[in-house]
């Protein structure tokens, strides 16, 4: 215990003793002047990084400096042990991070009791710097405002929480005509904008989670796969032939995957991931048959490569992995053109893509 004590103070006694940040530098920095109310919310302790007004009375934990009165600071110790109900704190936002503007003391002693959240009354400032993470910040606020959903979707393009709107659009309106409910638009709406959140949204969210399909991408969110795959479903598919393997998983019509997501118990579905095996007939220049069967080799999706009699004068097998979005025709279509015809010596091709298949493992036989 003693031990433990003697820590504990040595940790006080070492505490970055530098002032939390300023409203009006942050504010200056960001170009931050348009404001709108966001009403009384739970905020994390953690995000709450600064001061309107007395940011050189508190350090960067949030710890009462010792130069400074703490009469004050004793009195809402006092209040927090009695468990007596404290007003909500006012907090000035600009983007992800707090000021505070009344209740610095007990922002401070709610930190060092290892509370999590703190009722505020909150005034964001909307960042007017024209930068690309500003723009997509206001367009979020935007989107905020008008659901009011988690705040859980993050996008790194422009442009793109407004394809999100139009999603949550169609489905108010899909819900309207297939409800008999007289009720107020507004209210309907946010009702909407929920029920899309947790019946679309999460669903899709949870299959992208699930196939581990964002590791492939780390330098796009969860959000950022939900919009490129609806938007090629949803949008681009209600026109296109093809892509019957992600029909399968996620229907061409939102509504449809909604219902299809309601009939699961949970999210334990196919990888969204496949391989493709599909073998080319490959025809060359006289006397080139060995030469490109070594350029040929060369490509990582071909397998194997076979000098054969003929109309044909090579085989070659292909083993590539499946696009999420598109078909297997596509995606062989494509690799032929890029690469197997830009092989010098190649004069005509014909790909075969098996419909079913039956594979016998490779038996070792011993000497």
């Amino acid at each position: 215990m003693i031990k433990y004590l003697k820590q504990l103070f040595h940790r006080e006694e070492n505490v970055d003793d530098s002032a939390i940040k300023n409203f009006a530098d942050d504010q200056y920095k960001e170009e931050a002047y348009d404001e709108r109310h966001l009403g009384i919310l739970a905020v994390p302790l953690d995000k709450i990084v600064g001061s309107v007004g007395r940011y050189k009375d508190f350090n960067r934990q949030f710890r009462l400096k010792k130069d400074r009165p703490s009469a004050r600071l004793e009195r809402v110790k006092e209040a927090f042990k009695k468990k007596i109900m404290l007003p909500p704190i006012t907090l000035y936002q600009i983007k992800n991070e707090y000021y505070v503007l009344d209740g610095n003391h007990r922002v401070s002693v709610a930190k060092k009791l290892g509370y999590e959240f703190i009722d505020a009354l909150i005034t964001e400032f909307l960042p007017s710097k024209n930068t690309l993470e500003n723009i997509i910040y206001r367009e979020k606020a935007a989107f905020l405002a008008k659901t009011k959903l988690p705040d859980a979707i993050e996008l790194t393009e422009v442009g793109q929480y407004d394809r999100l709107l139009k999603q949550i659009d169609e489905h108010h309106g899909f819900l309207m005509k297939t409800s008999d409910a007289k009720i107020d638009d507004q209210i309907d709406y946010l009702a909407a904008a929920m029920d899309w959140y947790q019946a679309i949204y999460n669903p899709l969210a949870a299959i992208i989670k699930n196939s581990r399909l964002d590791r492939c991408f780390p330098d796009r969110t969860r959000s950022d796969l939900y919009v490129y795959i609806t938007n090629h479903q949803w949008e681009k598919g209600k026109e296109r032939e093809y892509g019957i393997g992600i029909d399968q998983l996620i229907p061409k019509h939102m509504e449809e995957f909604r219902l299809k997501m309601e009939q699961l118990k949970d999210f334990d579905l196919p990888e969204m991931k496949h391989w493709i095996s599909a073998f080319m007939l490959i025809e060359v220049k006289v006397g080139k048959e060995h030469e490109v069967m070594k350029r040929l080799y060369k490509l990582e999706e071909i397998q194997e490569v076979h000098f054969v009699h003929g109309v044909f004068d090579l085989i070659a097998k292909i083993i590539m992995k499946r696009d999420l979005l598109s078909s297997d025709a596509e995606i062989l279509g494509e690799f032929v053109h890029k690469k197997v015809r830009q092989v010098q010596d190649v004069t005509k091709t014909q790909t075969l893509i098996p419909i079913t298949s039956m594979e016998k493992k490779p038996i070792l036989r011993r000497s």
